[in-house]
């Protein structure tokens, strides 16, 4: 078996919805275009890192050691590559996305104050399973590519003015 999650919800789970969210799940789709561009930014802060560290018990020392750091080629520490990925959420929390896939690459580091913006497109949409497909480029305040990622999954619930 290929894909899971879109066999269960075109499947079993979808038996279990009502009509009316199954209309919402039709809508949702319909309303999403190849093309389509929704963004993000914001500020990463030591509190953001120490948060996210302690939720996850991601103690890396490239995250909280300043004497590791301090002989490191970064020097100071850098932000949790899941962290600044994690601004994907924010968009597809807007939209009512239900993420089956997610790929990353991280191009450089993200640093402690530095600003990100999170540019999503969607890339394709798949009809027979209303799989939708998306890119998202994450950039900091010197126009450096610092992540990229490919996702895919469902959209439920339109929330955000586009």
């Amino acid at each position: 078996m290929k894909c899971v999650i879109p066999c269960l919800l075109k499947g079993i789970l979808m038996a279990e919805a009502t009509p009316a969210f199954k209309q919402l799940l039709r809508e949702s789709f319909a309303e999403i275009q190849v093309g389509q561009i929704f963004r993000f930014r914001r500020t990463f802060s030591a509190g953001d890192v120490a948060l996210f560290c302690g939720v996850t018990g991601d103690y890396n020392p490239y995250h909280i050691d300043q004497a590791f750091l301090e002989e490191s080629w970064f020097k100071r520490p850098i932000i949790p590559g899941l962290l600044t990925a994690s601004m994907i959420t924010h968009i597809g929390g807007m939209i009512g996305f239900l993420a089956t896939e997610m790929s990353f690459q991280f191009p450089a580091a993200v640093y402690i104050g530095d600003t990100i913006t999170c540019t999503v497109t969607i890339t394709a949409k798949d009809e027979q399973i209303r799989l939708v497909r998306a890119k998202a480029d994450f950039i900091n305040q010197h126009g450096e590519e610092v992540l990229h990622a490919t996702f895919a999954g469902f959209p439920s619930d339109i929330r955000l003015a586009h």
